[in-house]
């Protein structure tokens, strides 16, 4: 056991913004672990942290302290470089669901420990779990087992890897103290470090649907991640992309697997498809299969051409117990029981969206969570016919609501209409991709002519 404090006095030092000491921090960690401290006290120490900071060396004491509150996963036994990689947080973004089997077909292990939805941003597990029978829950030993089968593993955090962060996670969700980036760094790296990896790509997004909504803040982000990242040993790399719409055109659990099917057979959207590439390109590329990322991406276009990728999620599907009749048929999905178009008011271009109220109503939908004990709703959420740039007509349906209580389209329809703009001007809509961060610096990126095409 930490050594014993009293809880109420170090809830009150980060109150007076005064600094924690890595026994207090270990302290609160584990006793909040362990059921001592209650969720109304690591509440009160989370809002406390999350307006008054943590200062570079609290962070990294709490990632330490959540990191150990487990065990850390010995993947030796699996032969190869293993890399995986994490995205912060968006509106529709499914990339894990495409990039994980690229990178496993091109030979790659990847041990993907992921996480739920958070706030207004969904989750990898909710999506996974929305494939009927598909299990995200396993111990150590059948991790390792399905690793070493597939290649990949798709799962949630064990009992026995990062349980605090597992348990610090939710709590945060529903007690509005998400966005800090201490709290975000150290909740991602503890458990990306808990799960055996030897290299990490990290998608940093920012904009009006990420909680960083400013790049200097997502940038600090970036560095501090990359910087924990490396001082524990392994090759880190980060990337600051777009959030200022929707990826892609499907928002929601199933929704956004079906939409990832498509993408892995070789069509879906083009913003989406860009990223898979350059993320798995480079996570192909710390796993030492290429030369380079450039060459990490052409093999990572060349895995969905030839049918390996597609043909690797049906296997990682089907060994986690998920039913493949949907994944070969997503047209066999059952709908949810109400829909409404949402039509536009006027005539023009869409010119901004606040991407941060769209996530809000998915989860107004019931594709996210209010409170911690809620479940997800798998067939809730919506699709977009319409992104920035697009032109749109007076009366023309802008998107497509789904879900399984009727009382809720209304108000739905009303957020959606409140969020999105609509100007006489076309504009133009930012870069995809901003930055290129690693233990070198901040690189502005230059887009690869493999991406271009």
């Amino acid at each position: 056991m930490a050594k014993e404090f009293n809880t109420v006095t170090l809830i009150r030092k980060k109150r007076n913004r005064e600094s924690l000491s890595q026994d207090e921090i270990n302290y609160l960690v584990q006793s909040y672990t362990e059921d001592s401290i209650p969720d109304y006290q690591m509440s009160s120490f989370l809002m406390a942290s999350y307006l008054n900071g943590l200062n570079d060396e609290e962070a990294a004491n709490l990632t330490n302290a959540m990191l150990h509150s487990g065990i850390v996963a010995d993947l030796s036994e699996v032969p190869g470089k293993k890399v995986d990689k994490h995205s912060t947080g968006g509106v529709g973004d499914k990339l894990s669901l495409i990039l994980a089997p690229v990178v496993a077909a091109c030979g790659v292990p990847v041990p993907m420990i992921s996480g739920r939805g958070l706030g207004h941003t969904g989750g990898t597990l909710d999506k996974l779990e929305s494939i009927p029978g598909f299990t995200v829950d396993v111990d150590l030993k059948r991790y390792k087992e399905i690793l070493k089968k597939q290649n990949l593993v798709l799962v949630g955090q064990t009992e026995e890897i990062a349980p605090a962060d597992k348990r610090l996670y939710a709590l945060r969700d529903v007690t509005a103290t998400v966005e800090s980036i201490p709290l975000i760094a150290g909740s991602i790296m503890s458990k990306k470090l808990a799960e055996g990896i030897d290299a990490l790509v990290l998608d940093v997004k920012v904009g009006s649907g990420a909680f960083m909504k400013k790049q200097e803040d997502a940038l600090e982000l970036a560095q501090t991640l990359v910087t924990i990242g490396e001082k524990f040993g392994k090759e880190t790399i980060a990337y600051l992309t777009n959030m200022d719409q929707p990826l892609g055109y499907a928002v929601g659990n199933w929704l956004e697997v079906k939409e990832s099917i498509e993408c892995l057979r070789g069509e879906g959207p083009k913003d989406v498809i860009k990223l898979v590439h350059l993320l798995s390109g480079t996570m192909i590329y710390l796993g030492d299969k290429a030369e380079s990322v450039s060459e990490g991406i052409e093999m990572s276009r060349k895995a969905i051409e030839n049918g390996s990728a597609y043909q690797k999620f049906l296997d990682i599907v089907e060994e986690q117990d998920g039913d493949t009749k949907v994944i070969k048929n997503p047209e066999s999905y059952p709908l949810a029981e109400y829909s409404l178009e949402v039509k536009a008011k006027k005539s023009g271009y869409i010119s901004d969206m606040n991407t941060f109220n769209l996530g809000m109503a998915a989860v107004e939908l019931g594709a996210g969570r209010r409170a911690k004990e809620d479940r997800a709703d798998p067939s809730a959420g919506y699709t977009l016919h319409k992104k920035l740039g697009n032109k749109v007509a007076e009366n023309e349906t802008i998107a497509t609501l789904f879900t399984n209580k009727k009382e809720k389209l209304s108000t739905t329809d009303e957020i959606f209409l409140n969020s999105i703009s609509i100007s006489e001007n076309r504009l133009e809509s930012g870069s995809l991709i901003y930055s290129r961060i690693d233990k070198m610096g901040i690189h502005e990126y230059e887009e690869s002519e493999l991406l271009k095409s």
